[in-house]
């Protein structure tokens, strides 16, 4: 028995010795291989240290205590963490480190934006969650340099390797601050459920924070004042680290390809109240398919951008904004964007309630947004509230428009024709649709339905083509020119105005239409005309004003078509005429076709055709609601500045130089 618990005990001495043998052999291990990459730390050219080193054999648990890094790129960065905990620690092949869990207690960043902003920025979080991780157990590489753009590179190198079920920060608060006065967006900013989730192969499948609670600066009209707010939902879908490590390679400057950096990303909502009382509300914004552009974003660029910024506080002068505009161009055509919209924008100023339903961007790329809308506005002006259902400006070349204003930004210097002329190309068009706003003092508002401008086909700098869409309402009063007066006059208190003009230069047919040609005015009339031109040659749209005037004289009229319909115009003006002179309706529209018969007696001894057209108004007027055509057809060819100058003299000889027809019809 003695020899039998002798043997137990021998075993158990030496099972327990084994054991602490092995764990001591396991823990001067680990402690060798992280003396080894902080020491492959320090060789890249960085800063690195920590405390104590502990380990627990069973939950295979390593404590690393008191780390402390600071890159040396100007400005430098620092990392202080003062405890991590990695649970289920694990060796899968040489290099390479895993852990279940990993636990990093009281972490902090500093470090400041460039070495010209004296913008200075701290971050700290009280706990880092980590879950499932595996990735390199120290430096793949030395670091190549010091430079900020080196260590970005060096750490994306090292998070295409990296893989996580998730990054969980529970707070992170966050401080901007400057070394001058206080800049905008310097203040404090508090982070709640931050969270990275699904990370491998170089991408983040989901990084969101619940919320955000924050209290800033700001500057509006040299003034400085504070901000609080909150943001609640911050997300960001399927992140691609790939675009971002293409704008840190050099070798990709020339690369014009974009590359999708995110999916999508959401905010909202958005709330903040300044000091003067003044609150704003976002109810979300979502952002979809960005992609990023090596070749117009390149770090270099993005720094440059940077070092000419003026000094946080100062008012840019004209040279610095010129440089600046040009600079930023390049960022417009290096950011692809599918989608945009904000929505739910409300604002409570001094002046009234503002509010905009939302504002949507479809499609910015190579610098050109295809659409930016703004719809369901609503605020209100000295006179009355104003509402906007849509306005939209189509085709926006952002990237040039930033250009030309940098070169229109030139002091003591007023643009030239062509510079303002070009400026045309870098828009498409317009649209507004629904709008509502105040008519003079009245109560009465004026109702624009739908307006769209939109011009093309450029010679140069000057459009070609070009159409303009109205359709319209609103009050009318006896101030008014006619006929608007004349409907006051009758009783009415509102009209309606429908217009559709385009114009277009055919380079192939050498030949200028203005078609469509047709307006529309409620209860008075409806007409449309066709115009043309032949003989219209590119040169004639030269901004030189000799060589466009030694073109224009080659140009020749051609037919011309006008179609009136009468809605009620006629009766209107019979009715003026009756109150006018106190007589009957009947005596009044025989004035008026006395009226036309003596003038175009007068005028035809220039040109007998006058009675053909004054045949047809006198039948027009005998019969409302008829419908008047006249048509001119040139006799053979008619110089167009020879027409106008005849214009100028006397529009019956000018007459003289077409075959006219002229009939009434129902």
């Amino acid at each position: 028995m003695v020899k039998m618990f002798a043997s137990v005990l021998a075993a158990v001495v030496i099972t327990v010795g084994g054991y602490f043998g092995f764990e001591f052999y396991l823990r001067q291990r680990i402690t060798d291989d992280i003396e080894t990459a902080f020491a492959n730390v320090r060789a890249s050219g960085a800063k690195a240290s920590h405390g104590k080193i502990t380990f627990e054999l069973w939950t295979r648990t390593v404590t690393i205590a008191d780390i402390a890094g600071e890159f040396t790129a100007q400005p430098p960065v620092s990392v202080k963490i003062g405890r991590v905990v990695a649970t289920g620690a694990s060796q899968e092949t040489a290099g390479r480190f895993a852990a279940s869990r990993i636990d990093a207690s009281n972490v902090e960043v500093t470090g400041a934006f460039g070495q010209q902003t004296g913008l200075q920025f701290t971050y700290q979080a009280p706990r880092i969650e980590i879950a499932d991780y595996a990735g390199p157990g120290g430096p793949l590489r030395p670091l190549e340099g010091t430079a900020a753009a080196d260590i970005y590179r060096f750490a994306l190198d090292h998070f295409a390797v990296v893989s996580a079920k998730s990054v969980v920060a529970p707070t992170v608060a966050v401080k901007f601050s400057s070394a001058g006065s206080p800049a905008a967006g310097t203040g404090d900013y508090s982070y709640s459920g931050v969270a990275l989730r699904d990370i491998k192969n170089n991408k983040i499948a989901a990084a969101t924070v619940d919320r955000v609670t924050f209290t800033a600066a700001m500057t509006a009209a040299g003034k400085s004042e504070t901000l609080t707010g909150e943001v609640a939902n911050i997300a960001a879908y399927d992140f691609d680290a790939a675009a971002t490590r293409a704008l840190l390679d050099p070798a990709r400057a020339n690369d014009d390809n974009y590359y999708r950096a995110y999916r999508q990303l959401t905010v909202g909502p958005y709330t903040a109240s300044f000091q003067q009382g003044m609150k704003m509300r976002i109810d979300g914004i979502t952002v979809d398919d960005v992609g990023l552009r090596p070749s117009r974003l390149q770090y270099s660029q993005l720094m440059a951008i940077v070092a000419a910024a003026p000094p946080p506080g100062t008012t840019p002068t004209t040279e610095q904004t010129r440089d600046l505009l040009g600079k930023a161009a390049g960022i417009y055509e290096g950011i692809r964007i599918g989608n945009a919209e904000l929505h739910g924008l409300s604002m409570d100023t001094p002046q009234g309630p503002f509010a905009i339903g939302a504002i949507r961007l479809a499609q910015l790329e190579n610098g050109k947004i295809a659409e930016l809308a703004l719809e369901g506005l609503e605020a209100k002006a000295p006179q009355g509230p104003v509402k906007i259902g849509r306005f939209a400006l189509k085709g926006i070349d952002m990237a040039n428009l930033m250009r030309s204003s940098a070169q229109l930004a030139q002091p003591g210097q007023k643009p030239t024709a062509e510079q303002l002329t070009a400026l045309l190309q870098l828009l498409e068009g317009t649209e507004i649709a629904n709008l509502v706003a105040p008519y003079k003092n009245t109560n009465k508002p004026v109702n624009i339905v739908t307006l769209n401008i939109s011009w093309g086909q450029f010679v140069g700098p000057i459009p070609t083509r070009a159409q303009v869409t109205i359709k319209m309402s609103g009050p009318v009063d006896a101030s008014d020119p006619d006929p608007f007066r004349m409907m006051a006059l009758s009783g009415m208190d509102r009209a309606s105005m429908n217009l559709d003009l385009g114009a277009a230069w055919s380079e192939g047919a050498r030949s200028f239409a203005l078609e469509p040609a047709s307006l529309e005015i409620g209860n008075v009339l409806s007409a449309t005309a066709r115009l043309s031109l032949a003989n219209v040659a590119r040169e004639a749209f030269s901004l030189n004003p000799l060589q466009a005037a030694i073109m224009a004289a080659q140009i020749e009229a051609g037919p011309i078509e006008i179609t009136v319909r009468d809605t009620g115009g006629i009766e209107l003006a019979v009715a003026q005429q009756a109150r006018q002179q106190s007589i009957s309706r009947e005596a009044a529209r025989q004035a008026i076709i006395d009226n036309i018969r003596d003038n175009a007696m007068k005028m035809a001894a220039v040109n007998p055709d006058v009675m053909v057209i004054a045949g047809a108004l006198t039948r027009f007027v005998e019969n409302p609601r008829g419908t008047l055509t006249i048509k001119l057809t040139p006799k053979g060819k008619v110089g167009m500045i020879q027409l106008l100058d005849e214009l100028k003299t006397g529009p019956v000889a000018a007459l003289a130089r077409f075959e006219v027809e002229a009939t009434v019809g129902r």
